[in-house]
């Protein structure tokens, strides 16, 4: 993929919306693929934005339903967020000024290395390689854009 990326001055303005969602996720050291397809929903939460991802996931052939909630708060720059698990752990770091951006996430002995790419206003790709002892993958997830209207405001209007 020959993509340029597209600079992100205000993140949280720009992923709240709903994103269509899919995902897959394979297991390099057991040879196994699995898909996500669902939707993810940015929501204002005062100044913060929830994260809601549900759908489907298939594995082995096995179809679940799935879901996970994550927090996006402000950062230093309206360009970056301090993303945070639903109990409120630290997950990662977001800058998105150049379009792309790099974060770990260490857990336990395994590193979760996380690689966030915009294409567009209505595009964007994560991409999380997982190394260690406990875990081998790599989980791509593409989000497309659902509503009409790019970026949103946050709220106060801005």
């Amino acid at each position: 993929m020959n993509e340029t990326f597209h600079g992100v001055p205000d993140v949280l303005a720009y992923l709240a919306g709903t994103w269509q969602v899919e995902r897959t996720a394979r297991d390099v050291a057991g040879n196994a693929e699995g898909h996500f397809s669902g939707t993810t929903v940015f929501t204002w939460a005062g100044d913060d934005l929830l994260h809601h991802e549900s759908g489907t996931f298939t594995w082995r052939g096995t179809p679940r339903p799935a879901e996970r909630t994550l927090h996006f708060l402000p950062g230093d720059d309206p360009a970056t967020a301090r993303v945070r698990f639903a109990d409120g752990r630290p997950f990662h770091d977001l800058d998105l000024r150049t379009g792309r951006h790099t974060a770990d996430h260490p857990c336990a002995l395994d590193l979760y290395r996380g690689e966030f790419e915009v294409y567009d206003e209505r595009r964007w790709r994560m991409r999380w390689r997982v190394a260690g002892p406990a875990k081998d993958l790599i989980l791509t997830t593409a989000y497309t854009r659902q509503d009409p209207t790019t970026p949103q405001a946050g709220p106060g209007g801005g």
